[in-house]
């Protein structure tokens, strides 16, 4: 019964758990949902064969039943023309006929047995294709999300990252030193626009002490009086 022990495996099995150890999430969802599909094919399949094997143990049972009653029949049949010979025979047949009533009732009852088990599992194994199906495209989504991070952190964790930013360092260190060596060659010179700028402010300056003096002189004359 190896369909059954398949089955079993798929059935009991815990997705998360196979998932956590496939290489390639995505082809393991795949793979996990075509053997469902599979199995479940081959279920249905040997529950077709099991109802046609019901119907021809019932035509089996209906054929025995008949002919016990048929024995009996020729066994009274036998004993009301006292032919008490003929009706110890008829009955032999009778209880023969019985036993395979019997057998036939025991195989039914075998074949039942067998029907409702696969109808169960057929019912859990369509309740797991179902649910593997609804979280295939989540599943897949996280794969593809965490890959994508994975890469990311990958690139901003390399050594690559650190060695452009020194390099960054080292230009920007350069063009200080660039702008430090224009500064000194403009220090201690005096362009002629600095040289009338000069002379400009030391006339207001001139011009503002004068005032400052008349304010003052005439302030003081003010407090002789």
């Amino acid at each position: 019964m190896g369909i059954f022990s398949r089955f079993s495996d798929i059935v009991n099995s815990n997705i998360n758990a196979l998932l956590d150890k496939a290489e390639d999430p995505q082809k393991m969802v795949r793979l996990i949902i075509q053997e469902m599909e599979d199995t479940l094919v081959e279920v249905r399949s040997t529950s077709a064969r099991l109802l046609a094997e019901k119907k021809d143990i019932q035509r089996q049972q209906e054929r025995m039943e008949k002919e016990v009653a048929d024995w009996e029949a020729k066994a009274e049949l036998a004993l009301s023309k006292e032919r008490e010979d003929l009706a110890r025979q008829a009955l032999i047949e009778k209880s023969r006929a019985q036993d395979n009533v019997d057998a036939l009732q025991n195989e039914m009852q075998r074949v039942d047995e067998s029907l409702d088990k696969l109808n169960d599992e057929i019912a859990q194994l369509q309740e797991k294709l179902a649910d593997a199906k609804s979280r295939q495209k989540a599943i897949l989504m996280r794969q593809k999300t965490a890959s994508s991070r994975l890469q990311v952190k990958k690139q901003v964790d390399s050594s690559k990252v650190d060695d452009a930013m020194q390099r960054f360092d080292r230009y920007e260190a350069k063009i200080d030193d660039l702008e430090a060596q224009v500064e000194s060659y403009d220090m201690g010179k005096r362009s002629l626009r600095d040289e009338f700028a000069e002379l400009e402010n030391e006339g207001k300056v001139d011009e503002e002490l004068e005032a400052l003096r008349a304010r003052m002189k005439s302030k003081s004359s003010k407090d002789s009086e």
